[in-house]
């Protein structure tokens, strides 16, 4: 059975992945296909079960942690029949969520989405940098180009000016220094185009992820990764987007967009190599999905599943099998059979020798090799989809990002986990101090029957009278009152508790506890407690930009790469890079130290050496703007300023009309005459005005003579 090429017609340089996919299509009787198949099948469900097996004792962490974030007492916590308080305190949930919100918090700090793209230090393929001379760039050329005058103005793109020969006249390369000197005003200014392509590919990315809605993912897998240690997130993949619409006559008629799309992965369905301890050692994964028939139906809209497998799965019925974790977080788990499918979805490695006892017909340049990357959805037995891996280089299209890195494991430690203990001592101080509460605040009464009268009623209320026929006063009925233990136990309850503190590393204070004594008394104080706080997290936000970010924006970028989605936007030599770290320094602090810089290079000699258009861009993010919006590139800018520098030359003069009539001017001390209103300058001893003795306009007198 052959493998499906890519069609006639379409060029390996043009073809969309659902284009450029090898895939395996349907001939004939698709019962007896699949039976051929059957080794393949086999095969994805004996590394389903290795991965499944290998799994148990993570997933017992995890439960766990799970019961300990929901507040519930797992079946290895066993009470005494004495014990009558089952309290659980869920100090574990305001770790978890305060955890969560701090890395939210850092990785959205911004307007954009943590991922960005920037020119590599000596790009290849397009020039470094070009001279700009705005002289040379008419406003005739311009409206030539863009159809637009400088009112309002344009941002002219590079085609636009090619095609009038324009760009050849401005854009010469960098040789020699730009200005002649310090303190000298260049003629041309410098224009980088990798830095340009980088900033299109960049906005075309997140244009991307928004479409996914790739931020609402990510904080799924950020609560994850803080509740079990590891985070999955998918993709980025080609995934039709239906995007409604009507047409005049009111009929539905949506229309499709092929989107580079991720998506969030439940850790409980991800079973990755059990042999590797991290994703870029493992050679293959699998995710567990659980599919109704309208959602097994809908598989046959996407590109290259085989829609007679997927309805002969269909008639085989539903098989879902609930593992034994899903009754334990499901809080109505039910014994009842479930009417779903079970579909596992394989990435990794197929053995040459397994595809041709299948009677598979690998193409040319496959058949030398002794593995092949593939994608194969399995249900019920029947291969619903097999592809050659269709992205280059060729990867698993998953990500694992750890909040603890693990070293030795695939999966990582979470809040959860490392406040096990401490949250199990806070509730058995705390159950104490609850049972012992209720014995000390109640009375313990003991009666001597022999001396009251026989058949009264034993209950105690208030005004209770016992009858008595013998014995020495008071003696009959006296109480016992048990000490209370409360406080004690208290202080080992907040013992345990700022244990739990310095095992997450998350103080108290730094989600809203109060009672902070000693140095965080003051505002200073706390600002120094915050920022030392915040080390721990700041370790969690660089697993995320090398664990998740970081591969997530290479993939999207080679898939646009690849795919071509775009031709202007991947253009340059560009490198990926996270920015999960840096927002951790847009905030106020940053935008000062951007202005006290200012301030320093006011010198006009400084002028020249100093790049205003980046300080102004990183101003801008650090206010929390976003400077694509309202900040020009230099080439924009120097057409800006040609503008308003013809605008100004446009302008009337207002010409200054000379003093008539021995008006006094302005700098007239005295402040006398033609409406010079003001008290003016005193004046010198022996200058003009001065009316002291001693000379100038006061009646000739002179000073007095020395005898």
């Amino acid at each position: 059975m052959a493998l499906m090429e890519p069609p006639n017609g379409v060029s390996p340089d043009d073809a969309t992945e659902a284009d450029a996919v090898v895939a395996l299509d349907e001939d004939g009787n698709v019962e007896e296909e699949n039976a051929e198949y059957s080794g393949i099948a086999a095969f994805i469900q004996s590394q389903f079960r290795r991965s499944k097996d290998r799994r148990l004792a993570d997933e017992d962490r995890w439960l766990m942690g799970y019961r300990n974030y929901r507040g519930i007492y797992g079946p290895e916590v066993q009470f005494t029949d004495t014990e009558k308080s089952k309290a659980f305190v869920k100090i574990t949930k305001t770790k978890v969520l305060a955890a969560y919100a701090q890395v939210i918090d850092v990785l959205f700090a911004g307007s954009k989405f943590p991922v960005g793209i920037e020119p590599r230090n000596e790009p290849a393929g397009v020039a470094d940098a070009v001279n700009f001379d705005p002289n040379e760039v008419t406003e005739d050329k311009v409206q030539e180009a863009t159809g637009m005058s400088y009112k309002p103005p344009r941002s002219v793109t590079r085609p636009e000016l090619e095609a009038l020969g324009v760009y050849e006249n401005t854009l010469k390369p960098v040789e020699g220094e730009v200005a002649d000197g310090p303190g000298k005003t260049p003629t041309t200014i410098t224009f980088e185009p990798a830095k340009r392509a980088a900033m299109l590919m960049e906005r075309n990315m997140h244009d991307q992820l928004t479409e996914s809605d790739a931020s609402k993912h990510l904080r799924s897998v950020a609560f994850e990764a803080c509740l079990f240690g590891t985070g999955i997130l998918k993709g980025p993949f080609a995934f039709d987007k239906e995007y409604p619409s009507w047409d005049e006559e009111g009929s539905y008629s949506p229309e499709y967009k092929t989107i580079p799309k991720v998506e969030f992965v439940s850790i409980w369905d991800f079973y990755p190599d059990p042999d590797a301890r991290n994703m870029a050692e493992a050679e293959y994964t699998v995710q567990r999905h659980r599919l109704n028939r309208s959602q097994m139906r809908a598989l046959k809209r996407r590109p290259h599943f085989r829609e007679e497998s997927i309805e002969l799965a269909i008639d085989y019925g539903a098989t879902y099998q609930r593992e034994y974790w899903e009754d334990a977080l499901e809080d109505d788990a039910s014994t009842d059979a479930i009417d779903r499918f079970e579909v596992l979805e394989y990435w990794g490695i197929l053995d040459s020798e397994l595809a041709e006892e299948a009677d598979i017909d690998l193409p040319a340049e496959f058949v030398d090799r002794d593995e092949v990357q593939v994608n194969a959805w399995v249900c019920n037995g029947q291969i619903i989809r097999l592809v050659i891996n269709p992205f280059t280089p060729t990867r698993i299209p998953y990500s694992a990002v750890p909040y603890e890195l693990n070293p030795y494991s695939f999966f990582s430690i979470g809040v959860a986990e490392n406040m096990q203990d401490t949250q199990l001592l806070m509730n058995g101080f705390m159950r104490m101090a609850v049972d012992n509460a209720a014995l000390s605040g109640n009375l313990l009464i003991e009666i001597d029957e022999t001396n009251l009268v026989p058949g009264q009623d034993l209950s105690v209320y208030p005004g209770k009278v016992f009858r008595r026929q013998q014995g020495t006063p008071g003696a009959s009925i006296f109480g016992t009152k048990f000490p209370n233990l409360s406080n004690e136990l208290t202080m080992m309850f907040d013992k345990s508790r700022q244990l739990a503190d310095e095992a997450t590393g998350i103080p108290s204070y730094a989600h809203g506890i109060g009672g902070v004594m000693g140095v965080g008394r003051t505002a200073s104080g706390m600002s120094m407690l915050m920022g030392a706080a915040a080390q721990n997290i700041k370790t969690v936000v660089r697993n995320i930009d090398d664990y998740l970010l970081r591969p997530l924006g290479k993939a999207l970028f080679n898939f646009n790469m690849q795919f071509n989605f775009d031709e202007e936007y991947s253009k340059g030599d560009l490198e990926v890079f996270a920015r999960g770290t840096e927002s951790l320094m847009r905030n106020e602090i940053r935008s000062q130290r951007l202005l006290q810089f200012m301030q320093m290079s006011a010198n006009p000699a400084m002028a020249p050496f100093i790049k205003y258009d980046y300080i102004l861009r990183e101003m801008a993010a650090s206010l929390d703007l976003d400077e694509d919006k309202i900040l020009n590139d230099p080439r924009e800018a120097m057409l800006q300023a040609k503008m308003m520098q013809e605008i100004a030359q446009m302008m009337p003069q207002q010409p200054q009309a000379a003093p008539q009539g021995g008006v006094p001017s302005v700098n007239d001390p005295t402040g006398s005459g033609g409406g010079n209103i003001g008290p003016g300058n005193a004046p010198e001893p022996g200058a003009q005005g001065f009316t002291g003795e001693g000379g100038g306009d006061n009646g000739g007198q002179q000073p007095p003579q020395a005898t």
